[in-house]
């Protein structure tokens, strides 16, 4: 059924970059607006917002990173989501196919061991609902995420996230598990998106970013690694995962556009990093593996409508 929920996203999500495409650059130039006889007239003149927005994305990237995890190798991964909105409501869905999976530190296919060797998969398809509240410059979200992974136990979390809308954008958001990995995800988050130049249907940017994330487990799933014991140490809990990226953002029609972009990720701590070995007698302390410093780079397409 997963794989059927995520094969109708990946069709939604090309034929509307397809069809939107099209329809824009098919649109005749607007004539000039006759000049109003008042600035009233032109206010009374402008058409509402819409109701309902949304947009359909395609991600094309060299690697699946998951707050620091690294959930695929040698492989290209197609990350198809589409979004609507409505009124501070927002509703999301989003897949990831691995071209060709490898097992990594972090993650482990599957089928591996009835199929062999390297397959493609839809191994994820997850779904979103938000709600954000303005408050002058401040925007608070609260929502909701079901994690539907083929690869580990299928989970849920809550969040809430708050943006200031200021130079860098500070973002803080605190995600909690509530079924299968029961613990709190703090991340603190900055972007800022900067026009270069100015294309036809708008601005080119360089749009830059870093993330800086604190895992703290609070189950026996989060127990650390104890060499020749197993997993009876304290839960993990340290300075988990970062990130910095740089786009481009180039806006090929009025709805559709492209993004080149770079990412590197990296471990915070020491934790975060260590890597379990029963020989050395050291204690590993990331149950769900080692992070380490890995460059990811693809290209975003999204069409807004």
């Amino acid at each position: 059924m997963m794989k059927n929920i995520t094969a109708f996203f990946l069709s939604l999500a090309m034929a509307v970059f397809i069809v939107g495409t099209l329809y824009a650059e098919e649109q005749p130039a607007a004539a000039p607006a006759a000049t109003p006889a008042a600035p009233e007239a032109a206010a009374a003149a402008a058409p509402a917002p819409p109701a309902v927005t949304g947009s359909a994305a395609m991600s094309i990237l060299s690697h699946y990173i998951f707050r620091g995890y690294e959930l695929s190798r040698n492989s290209v991964v197609l990350q198809p989501s589409v979004t609507i909105n409505y009124y501070g409501f927002s509703v999301n869905a989003w897949s990831n196919i691995d071209t060709s999976e490898h097992a990594t530190q972090n993650f482990t296919p599957v089928s591996e061991s009835t199929r062999g060797g390297a397959h493609n998969n839809f191994d994820e398809t997850d779904l979103t609902l938000t709600y954000t509240y303005n408050i002058d410059k401040l925007a608070l979200t609260g929502g909701f995420i079901y994690y539907g992974t083929q690869y580990a136990p299928e989970t849920e979390e809550i969040f809430i996230s708050g943006t200031y809308d200021m130079i860098a954008h500070p973002t803080l958001a605190i995600y909690r598990d509530v079924h299968h990995y029961p613990g709190t995800y703090f991340n603190l988050s900055f972007s800022q998106s900067i026009p270069v130049f100015k294309m036809v249907n708008g601005d080119a940017t360089i749009d830059l970013g870093a993330g800086f994330g604190f895992e703290a487990g609070s189950s026996n799933f989060w127990d650390s690694y104890v060499a020749n014991k197993g997993y009876i140490g304290s839960h993990y809990s340290a300075p988990h995962d970062g990130n910095v990226k740089a786009g481009l953002t180039l806006p090929l029609t009025k709805m559709f556009s492209v993004q080149p972009v770079l990412q590197y990720w990296f471990p915070l701590s020491g934790d975060a990093s260590r890597t379990i070995t029963d020989a050395s007698g050291v204690h590993g302390f990331n149950p769900n593996g080692n992070l380490k410093d890995i460059f990811l780079g693809g290209i975003n397409l999204t069409f807004s409508f």
